[in-house]
């Protein structure tokens, strides 16, 4: 049998309280352990130097994912009609993150030949029709369970960067 336990709640508090056993279905009790236990897992992550990270995953807008790490490594490259963005977190777990922004893909009306279509003037002043679009954009989330196996998700100039960088406390306590 679980004992009673009693807090205080003060009267300003008392909406917020209702409202949360509202969403809990009325089990206030499942409300405030599922707050106090993400409140613990964020906290202690906090004081390891984790932070908490939230990423956009899929097309356009997508959905978010969160996750508690620490950023290692940061390293982008663009084309003419794309960008992409790699970063590479350490989880708290002690595995690789490996979130990748890539921009929406944009084509233009041009020729493709850039010295005609640098001569062509009257489509600078807007004196002709231009066409252009582009296909959204993606984000993506990958993990790695080890620094060799990162090696195969991420360019080769970054993977230089991480492994040169693991191993690193996410918090070094200094005595100064």
């Amino acid at each position: 049998m679980v004992p009673n336990k009693t807090i205080y709640v003060s009267d300003e508090d008392q909406p917020l309280y209702r409202r949360a056993q509202e969403i809990a279905g009325g089990n206030l009790s499942a409300a405030i352990a599922a707050a106090l236990r993400r409140y613990v897992e964020v906290e202690e992550g906090r004081r390891e130097g984790y932070d908490e990270i939230v990423v956009r995953v899929g097309r356009g807008a997508g959905r978010k994912q969160r996750f508690s790490g620490v950023l290692l490594a940061e390293w982008g490259r663009s084309t003419a009609n794309r960008m992409e963005v790699y970063r590479v977190y350490r989880t708290r777990s002690g595995k690789f993150a490996v979130h990748t922004e890539r921009s929406p893909e944009w084509t233009s009306g041009g020729s493709g030949n850039w010295v005609r279509d640098l001569a062509n003037w009257r489509m600078y002043l807007g004196l002709t029709e231009e066409t252009w679009g582009f296909a959204a954009g993606e984000s993506t989330l990958d993990v790695a369970d080890s620094i060799e196996a990162l090696r195969d998700k991420i360019p080769a100039e970054l993977y230089d960067m991480v492994a040169s960088s693991d191993g690193e406390p996410a918090v070094e306590d200094l005595d100064i």
